[in-house]
């Protein structure tokens, strides 16, 4: 069997060709990935919230069920990362996502400086701030996962004491309330990354003004993949 050019499998296996003037972004598995993990994160927030503030939780009342709802909302958020691990187009971008190229570091640079002009901002399919981001929001993840297991499992690490457990998990759930925030805000301000992530293709003009490097990395594949179609 050969593969065809612009297709990621043997003959007969195409993809969806790709609408006029748009890239494929985002496939199906990494877009309900994404979705599954941003609804049991708000289920998580959303309950924690009606169990931490006072007028809140009289308002809803059933702190028995916001507790439930919010362990096991907790305890699940990594399942759809890792069912999503199948997925080969997931596990690509997570390798994009943990490498860190030089012209991120010149990303960061404009940021700083508030340079908004996308030239001052080169960046791959994923830019310095998604990176930072992603990796905050991992690492974070897996202290409210250790902290609320703590505070569960009351004995589990007896030299932890559930008073730090406490500390340690509102002080980080405050810190992922505003960064999800931020992040929402940032995604409804950018209307072509947000149909990006809702139906998996973005516009290719904005794609070379804010990804320049992702684009010059694709069509460099491309070029790749259709030489060696000519060599067979």
């Amino acid at each position: 069997m050969t593969s065809t050019v612009g297709s990621k499998g043997p003959t007969g296996a195409r993809p969806r060709p790709e609408p006029p003037g748009r890239i494929r972004r985002f496939s199906r598995a990494e877009r309900l990935v994404h979705r599954a993990t941003g609804w049991l994160m708000l289920v998580c927030l959303a309950t924690a919230a009606c169990l931490y503030l006072g007028p809140l939780a009289q308002l809803v009342g059933q702190r028995y069920l916001m507790a439930t709802l919010h362990k096991w909302s907790g305890i699940l958020l990594p399942a759809p990362l890792l069912l999503g691990l199948f997925s080969s187009t997931l596990r690509a971008d997570l390798r994009r996502l943990n490498r860190f190229a030089v012209y991120d570091r010149q990303w960061l640079r404009a940021a700083r400086k508030r340079v908004k002009s996308p030239g001052a901002r080169p960046a791959g399919k994923f830019n310095a701030g998604q990176k930072i981001y992603a990796g905050w929001i991992a690492g974070a993840v897996l202290v409210m996962m250790f902290t609320g297991l703590l505070m569960w499992l009351m004995g589990l690490l007896p030299f932890i004491s559930r008073t730090s457990a406490i500390f340690i998990h509102d002080v980080v759930a405050w810190a992922i309330t505003f960064v999800v925030v931020a992040h929402i805000r940032k995604a409804y301000g950018d209307p072509e990354a947000l149909r990006g992530m809702r139906t998996g293709y973005v516009d290719r003009a904005w794609a070379a003004r804010h990804h320049s490097k992702w684009l010059a990395e694709d069509s460099n594949e491309g070029d790749g993949a259709q030489h060696g179609n000519h060599e067979r």
